[in-house]
């Protein structure tokens, strides 16, 4: 039997039939999504732990030198061996201090308006006296041997950008080894340990904001002189940082005095409030030979 021919017609209908069921199809297949290029990686390398702690201590070095003038309150508070207040040793200061030469005029706070004598002085870490000032370099190393107050230090350098080689700043660190390095939240912990000269590369905990490296917490050590006898005991200082002005400045010292140390004090924690940089001060304030004419007349206060 012969087929019956296919009408044009029915041809062209069949067709855009097709064309809408192929439509209708490839609108309801999933889209398949276009993968988004990942971020160029920086063309600087991630810090080795090593560097990390380069770059901590240049960006706190990018603050130096302190103001010239500063002034504040530091406050001591220990326990004696019965852990009750250890009231002959917790005291309370005004401090006002020449950065250049740390000179300062210290003078004790007594209940309401009482004062004590006015007194020359010159805070630092690991001496034989008060730590201080807040803006004291906390990278520093201690002192080779102890200085007495009449001594003058040498004034601190003024701080130069790092150079820059190759588009990359260099950092060398050759006091300490980082021992290891963890994120914590929003902070960087670095374990370290001194590389030379134990007993002045004091330093042995770093703790920084990960994304500015400002400093937050170190853990450093101390001597605690003793007299009559010139006994010395290592002191752990938790330092706590803060920032005054644009100043990175310590605001808390928490200090555990070891090596067999069993006295009052053996706690004692030292809190800095009150600071600020004063544009001038009298002369007469770090020149003690002059305190007697200014004894009664109530002074700084």
């Amino acid at each position: 039997m012969r087929p019956e021919p296919i009408e044009p017609g029915f041809l062209v209908r069949a067709a855009i039939l097709v064309g809408l069921l192929a439509t209708v199809f490839a609108l309801a297949a999933p889209v398949k999504a276009v993968p988004t290029p990942a971020p160029a990686a920086s063309g600087e390398p991630t810090p080795t732990p090593q560097r990390m702690l380069g770059l901590i201590r240049a960006q706190f070095r990018s603050h130096r030198p302190p103001p010239a003038l500063e002034s504040y309150t530091i406050i001591r508070a220990q326990k004696a061996t019965n852990g009750y207040p250890d009231l002959a040793e917790s005291y309370t200061k005004h401090i006002w201090v020449r950065n250049l030469d740390r000179a300062a005029l210290t003078r004790k706070v007594y209940r309401d308006d009482a004062r004590g004598e006015l007194t020359f002085d010159r805070p630092a870490f690991n001496e034989a006296r008060d730590p201080g000032p807040p803006t004291a370099d906390v990278f520093e190393p201690a002192p080779a041997r102890p200085h007495p107050v009449s001594e003058v230090p040498t004034p601190e350098p003024n701080y130069t950008p790092l150079p820059v080689i190759g588009g990359v700043r260099t950092i060398i660190e050759s006091d300490y080894h980082v021992d290891s390095l963890d994120v914590e939240g929003s902070e960087l912990h670095l374990h370290i340990s001194p590389i030379r000269d134990v007993e002045r590369n004091r330093l042995r905990d770093v703790i920084v904001d990960r994304k500015t490296l400002e400093l937050h917490k170190l853990i450093a050590t101390d001597k605690l002189f003793i007299t009559p006898g010139n006994r010395v005991y290592p002191v752990t200082f938790t330092i706590t940082m803060g920032v005054v002005q644009g100043y990175p400045v310590v605001t808390n010292l928490h200090g555990v005095v070891g090596g067999g140390y069993t006295d009052d004090g053996q706690i004692v924690d030292f809190t800095f409030t009150d600071i600020a940089f004063p544009r001038t001060l009298p002369d007469w304030y770090f020149d003690p030979r002059t305190y007697a004419q200014h004894a009664h007349n109530n002074g700084p206060l």
